[in-house]
């Protein structure tokens, strides 16, 4: 045989041992992330929910990859993106902002996995049937932040008792907003004032329901707790300030951009904990065996630094109280 001939031969050999080698490597498992706001909205969740993936034993980019969907906002988009990830035939499915994402994913698959995180009840909204056994393809963690509206009117009462017109601020778009606003009229009733309802699900419509808030002379504000709203907080937060309306929040994030207070669960540990579950269930868990997740720590923050700039006493009862100030 003559040389070029030999060598060729060698090249060829090497080239298909390259290839048979490279198809008996195990193929890197792919997670679907989507969720109702944008990424830079989330950075912050998105980093517990890696934390959790990692201490699960997987790191983007070295055993596993990511496949991001973000709706920006918009609730129509999520069954499209949910579509997309089924399309995609992902290993698992991990969807945030609430409810309406779960559904979207449950509504797009019976097979893939599916790991949710959730403000609200998801036995109520119809994802799971059960919080120990949640059965099927679905498992998750919830924070419960929904529940807490009524309390939240209250608190924020106790801070400007005197005010007698106390603002709502829903998202028309999230189906749980109905159900809220029944919560926090009962409560309004009984603290004797009067709650003016206003809808926003887009960042024009914040702005006009501002406008709105002025004309109707209320007195403080009650964000609603919606994933759309967390992905707006720093807009909302400005608004209140230049407007001079104390507001309550749903979680710490919102009295960290400057929000006056806030009342609700730890969002990143729920997502921590997700980023774990995703990671047991690459291992072959199975969702159906895992119990959905509950944050029961409720966090009263206060922005002393806030209140001062709306002339806004704190007492010491109230600081007490809390679980954080904020100064």
């Amino acid at each position: 045989m003559r040389r070029r001939e030999f060598i060729a031969l060698l090249g060829g050999a090497a080239v298909a041992w390259l290839a048979a080698a490279r198809a008996q490597q195990p193929t890197m498992p792919v997670v679907g992330y989507f969720g109702i706001t944008s990424p830079g909205a989330v950075r912050d969740l998105l980093a517990a929910f890696h934390r959790g993936l990692k201490e699960a034993g997987y790191v983007e980019g070295q055993n596993v990859t990511i496949e991001y969907r973000f709706a920006e906002g918009q609730y129509d988009r999520l069954p499209a993106l949910a579509a997309e990830l089924v399309q995609r035939q992902v290993n698992v499915i991990v969807t945030s902002g609430g409810s309406s994402s779960a559904l979207a994913a449950g509504a797009a698959t019976t097979t893939i996995p599916i790991v949710f995180s959730t403000g609200d009840d998801p036995i109520e909204s119809g994802a799971i049937t059960s919080l120990n056994r949640p059965g099927g393809n679905v498992t998750g963690a919830t924070f419960f932040t929904t529940v807490l509206e009524a309390k939240r009117l209250e608190l924020l009462h106790e801070v400007v008792p005197n005010v007698d017109v106390i603002a709502m601020l829903v998202n028309p778009r999230d189906r749980r907003f109905e159900a809220e606003v029944r919560d926090v009229q009962e409560a309004a009733g009984r603290l004797g004032v009067r709650l003016v309802v206003l809808k926003a699900s887009n960042e024009s419509e914040i702005d006009t329901s501002f406008a709105t808030l002025v004309r109707e002379v209320a007195g403080a504000l009650l964000v609603a707790s919606d994933a759309f709203f967390y992905g707006r907080r720093d807009q909302l937060v400005a608004l209140a300030a230049r407007h001079a309306i104390p507001a309550i929040y749903q979680l710490r994030d919102f009295t960290a951009s400057g929000g006056l207070m806030s009342y609700g669960t730890n969002a990143a540990e729920a997502y921590h904990q997700v980023g774990i579950y995703a990671g047991r269930i690459l291992k072959g868990e199975k969702p159906a065996d895992l119990p959905v997740l509950q944050s029961i720590k409720f966090q009263l923050v206060i922005n002393l630094k806030t209140a001062k700039a709306l002339g806004l006493t704190i007492s010491n009862a109230m600081q007490l109280l809390a679980d954080e100030v904020i100064e």
